[in-house]
């Protein structure tokens, strides 16, 4: 490499944040060997307010209540915080850190802009654009965001998995229950509501703390060789239970499918339980990620990354 920084892909304003962390022994022409991606980093009412700004449409009332509940509160705390514990164990590399800007509520980063919802009973995702989003010129303002993190993140899973032979975590929260909502639609926000009700939450099924997901629907494992009962034992011993693949799995639909099928042994995807991040579990209003939280789940997540990324080449 020519040039004494690394060739990394840009942050762009409003739609993706890009972070270079160094260890401490790195030199500046390190190129990364670790990523962490996170595509529903967009978890802020601010990021929520300054696009709807710009959109023409008439949206659902509330929406943003939708936006608190649903958003992946705490990835970006945890994922960040992991790598740069895994760089304290290998303070001569770097890792890349990847957030997307754009709330999910009204595009999601973690599938294609032209996905189709389905059932969500029958184990089908939400779409890329909700069926809400119906004036064009939004829909062209959504897409074109869209288009613009996802080529991002397609050059930072190239350049670290492929270029450099390293490993990514796609890294999710989400909430503690599995709460009937059937699909998103204009009555998104009144289904919560109704499924919320202190008569009614206790009882949808609770979520385990973690979850990684390996396989696809088929079965196939794509995660990095070994990690998965490192990280079942040292979540275990943060108290939390991790099981796999159990509220999700790589579905065909998802570009945490796509990364991990293309860079198969490589790529980790993991959601954690939100109110164990945040200082109360409040999901319509803006919950508050909190550091005491977010270190025991991260120190997990190193001490597994630790070891592989060290075996990957330098």
């Amino acid at each position: 490499m020519t040039s004494t920084q690394p060739s990394l892909p840009r942050p762009i304003p409003g739609v993706v944040d890009v972070e270079l962390l160094s260890g401490a022994q790195a030199s500046p022409s390190t190129s990364p060997s670790l990523l962490v991606e996170v595509p529903h980093g967009a978890c802020r009412r601010v990021h929520y307010d300054a696009l709807r700004a710009r959109m023409k449409g008439d949206l659902p009332a509330d929406l943003h209540c939708f936006f608190h509940i649903n958003t992946d509160v705490g990835a970006w705390e945890y994922g960040r915080e992991a790598a740069r514990r895994a760089l304290q164990a290998h303070p001569t590399r770097s890792a890349l850190v990847v957030r997307s800007l754009i709330p999910r509520t009204l595009i999601d980063c973690n599938r294609p802009a032209t996905r189709d919802g389905g059932d969500l009973h029958k184990g089908a995702l939400t779409a890329g654009v909700p069926a809400y989003i119906d004036h064009p010129d939004d829909h062209a303002l959504l897409v074109d965001l869209h288009r613009q993190y996802v080529e991002t993140a397609e050059a930072a899973f190239a350049l670290v998995c492929e270029q450099n032979d390293g490993l990514a975590v796609i890294t999710h929260t989400y909430g503690p229950r599995t709460l009937g909502i059937a699909g998103v639609g204009r009555d998104i926000v009144e289904q919560l509501r109704h499924a919320c009700a202190p008569e009614r939450e206790h009882t949808w099924p609770l979520r385990a703390d973690v979850d990684l997901l390996t396989t696809d629907p088929e079965g196939r494992d794509w995660s990095p060789p070994g990690m998965v009962p490192a990280l079942v034992d040292a979540f275990a011993a943060a108290g939390l239970q991790a099981r796999c693949n159990e509220a999700y799995n790589l579905h065909p639909a998802s570009l945490g499918h796509t990364w991990s099928t293309r860079y198969p042994g490589r790529v980790l995807c993991l959601e954690v339980r939100r109110d164990h991040l945040v200082q109360a579990w409040t999901p319509f209003e803006e919950m508050t990620v909190v550091a005491d939280k977010v270190e025991p789940v991260a120190a997990a997540l190193a001490a597994a990354l630790a070891p592989a990324l060290g075996r990957a080449p330098g």
